[in-house]
């Protein structure tokens, strides 16, 4: 079990100061009571991550919000080079796609605390984001590669992506071969791009998402590889 101590702290990430916990109403999990806890705003940055990092110096992170804030703070923790922190996720909302990617169970309060962390696949992009949970690219008219599987070669209205314990992968869909390689490679007339519900600012004409050369330490199910 995960000591509470200053090794381990909860980041709440959120727009408002008070955000719901899932499947606890408005209380925090009684699991998490006692953990040190530091309010972050949505989708946190590096004046928001970085100093807790640096003054805290946690062994593990457990990160209260939306597949978009776990992916904020994994991009701060790979910029840093602190891939070294364990991190575990309590989704904020019943609709998380990392919590289906990953099989995190409704206890995930219980899960961040007790569960050791594995080493997990780092999917990052060539805009400098990371994929933790679903990646689609809305219309699409182009071709696609999984390493050396052709994926697509026409048009599609979205091609999903999401990461795995083997890299990442293209969910089979209309004209989309499904594929799991290091690396999904993109070229189109330029569509766009919306990761972990947030949309890219502009059209793209190429997009990669690809296994970076270390892994990230993440707290979930399954036995440490």
């Amino acid at each position: 079990m995960a000591t509470i101590d200053q090794e381990l702290v909860l980041l709440t990430c959120a727009d408002r100061p008070a955000r719901r916990f899932p499947f606890q109403g408005n209380r925090l999990p009684a699991a998490l009571v006692h953990v040190p806890a530091v309010s972050l705003p949505a989708r946190p940055g590096k004046g928001d991550v970085d100093p807790v990092l640096k003054e805290r110096e946690p062994r593990r992170v457990i990160v209260h919000g939306s597949d978009a804030d776990l992916a904020a703070v994994l991009v701060r923790l790979l910029r840093r080079d602190r891939l070294d922190v364990e991190v575990a996720f309590v989704p904020a909302t019943r609709r998380s796609a990392v919590a289906m990617a990953w099989n995190l169970p409704r206890d995930a309060a219980g899960l961040a605390l007790d569960a050791p962390a594995q080493p997990t696949p780092l999917i990052r992009d060539d805009a400098g984001g990371v994929l933790v949970g679903r990646g689609v690219v809305r219309d699409l008219e182009g071709e696609a590669y999984c390493d050396d599987t052709l994926v697509l070669r026409g048009r599609t209205r979205r091609l999903v992506a999401v990461p795995g314990p083997d890299g990442v992968s293209a969910l089979p869909g209309r004209r989309v071969r499904a594929a799991t390689g290091r690396a999904l490679q993109i070229g189109c007339v330029e569509a766009f791009v919306e990761v972990e519900g947030v949309p890219h600012p502009r059209p793209v004409p190429r997009w990669t998402w690809y296994r970076h050369t270390a892994d990230w330490l993440f707290v979930r199910p399954g036995s440490p590889r």
